[in-house]
């Protein structure tokens, strides 16, 4: 049985860094929302808070009942869960004169701190709070303080449940890996958590779920996707069929490149042109999230009728990873924007759904792509969206428009490989805007396309920034592309950050 630690979701922007971080240290966690804790599930070995865009006193804050829960496991409150700790428990938290973020230094630490072993008075952390703790229960003590914060952490006797002002979790906190280490001693949890170990466990548990079924994945050439039909095959070989749909969306040649990456790895693929489908359902369409609706409707209508020519279909493959779940549903109900491969699907099709990988984050999926024995050139591939290029396509989809976009796009990625640029950066694309420009080619003038380029630097998707790329480079992209994409005048580089920003434009 494999030993977890479950992360309470409060909403905060670092839960899933929290969720990392743990697995960095080879411990297996699970993220559910702050209301769904598996009561009854053995193998849980602690528990964590996370923090919350709330404060404990908004009286629409997430409060739950904590009385099953501590006493019974280790618990690690951080930012709004060491708050509510407090709070639920009779103390008091009060709006601070002046809101603390960024770095502090903890003092007045408690010598002999089990929390705390190893981390030296005067170690930087990372604060984010508008409110303070103004008074503890009786039966709190404080372990920890700030210049401005006289709880910084503190300890319920009585009980190993501990709480911390600050979030280890982020970079700034520089022993904040540490601490975290120090609490998954304090909850006995083992530490095996590894790819290889998720390999193993993975492929037993798919073989007991799946039996003699026979399953259909939905391929798209990303590796997500491509690592999911690796793992199942591992698991029920011939009983999986891969479909791998060329929408018109794809990159320039990527239809009949991944077609044959996808021989060396033994996987059964049908590939499906179904381009002309694709263009005729999206034709006159503009909006983002109609878009992305159709072609997952485009998606679903092909799967469709692909297992209905296949006998004895039973399940629908997919990558789905730990951000699409994330992004596409948060625990307020509030959708940032639908995934195509996120619900939905088994409902139509009258599959039962696998997601091998849901809990998995994207440099997780690589590690675990890595000891599969899969090629490096198919496991280091940036991320590239299920609609493809048609949510890099601003306003209408044309054969016409995709093709400029392709050949800008084909430019942009060839280059940063030819200058040891690729690999340097999580993700990279072209997006054709719905904006033409005068420009003067020769004696001409012209009026003509802008294409924006955008890559960012990232872990897991969550939070990410603009890549640096040098001027030189960029200035050579941008030549490259207006010299020879015909139909473009213009290049721009994005500079924004996720966030405010999106990784993606639609």
């Amino acid at each position: 049985m494999q030993e977890k630690i479950i992360i309470l979701d409060f909403g905060s922007q670092t839960t899933q860094l929290i969720g990392r971080r743990v697995r960095e240290l080879n411990t297996y966690c699970e993220i559910v929302p702050y209301n769904k804790f598996p009561f009854g599930d053995e193998s849980v070995k602690g528990v964590i808070l996370s923090g919350s865009p709330f404060s404990v006193n908004d009286e629409n804050s997430f409060k739950p009942d904590l009385s099953q829960i501590r006493g019974k496991y280790p618990v690690l409150g951080i930012c709004y869960g060491a708050q509510y700790l407090a709070y639920s428990s009779g103390g008091k938290v009060e709006k601070s004169s002046t809101r603390e973020y960024g770095r502090a230094h903890l003092s007045k630490i408690k010598q002999g701190t089990p929390l705390f072993d190893g981390i030296a008075e005067g170690t930087q952390v990372w604060m984010s709070h508008g409110d303070s703790i103004t008074l503890l229960p009786d039966n709190f003590e404080v372990i920890a303080s700030t210049d401005d914060v006289a709880t910084a952490a503190y300890k319920i006797n009585g009980e190993e449940t501990w709480a911390v002002q600050f979030h280890p979790e982020v970079f700034h906190t520089t022993d904040g890996t540490r601490l975290l280490s120090n609490f998954l001693n304090i909850c006995k949890v083992g530490r095996n958590w590894s790819p290889a170990s998720f390999i193993d466990s993975t492929v037993a548990e798919l073989k007991q779920q799946l039996g003699d079924d026979k399953v259909i994945l939905a391929l798209s050439g990303g590796v997500d996707s491509s690592v999911t039909a690796v793992l199942l095959n591992r698991a029920i070989g011939k009983n999986l069929t891969c479909v791998f749909v060329d929408h018109g969306l794809l990159r320039k040649n990527e239809f009949e490149n991944v077609l044959r990456d996808y021989e060396h790895l033994g996987l059964n693929v049908i590939g499906v042109d179904a381009k002309a489908r694709f263009y005729k359902a999206l034709a006159g369409v503009t909006d983002p999230e109609q878009k992305r609706k159709i072609i997952g409707k485009g998606f679903i209508d092909v799967f469709d009728e692909e297992a209905h020519k296949l006998k004895d279909i039973k399940w629908l493959g997919q990558g789905t990873i730990y951000p699409d779940i994330i992004e596409s549903m948060s625990i307020t109900g509030h959708v940032i924007k639908s995934h195509h491969n996120v619900g939905g699907l088994p409902e139509k099709m009258d599959l039962k759904l696998v997601e091998p990988l849901r809990l998995l984050f994207k440099d997780e999926v690589r590690r675990v792509g890595l000891e599969l024995g899969m090629k490096d050139h198919l496991i280091k591939r940036h991320p590239f969206p299920g609609p493809g290029l048609g949510i890099r396509l601003l306003g209408e989809i044309t054969p016409e428009r995709i093709e400029i976009l392709q050949n800008a796009d084909d430019v942009y990625i060839r280059l940063l490989r030819e200058h040891g640029l690729y690999d340097q950066v999580w993700q990279a694309g072209a997006i054709l805007l719905p904006v033409r420009s005068v420009g003067v080619m020769g004696d001409e003038r012209t009026y003509e396309n802008t294409i924006a380029l955008r890559a960012v630097t990232s872990t897991d998707a969550m939070t990410a920034d603009w890549a640096h790329l040098p001027y030189e480079f960029l200035a050579k992209v941008s030549n490259e592309i207006i010299n020879k994409v015909k139909g473009v005048n213009r290049v721009v580089y994005d500079i924004s950050s996720k966030p405010p920003a999106t990784i993606e434009w639609e």
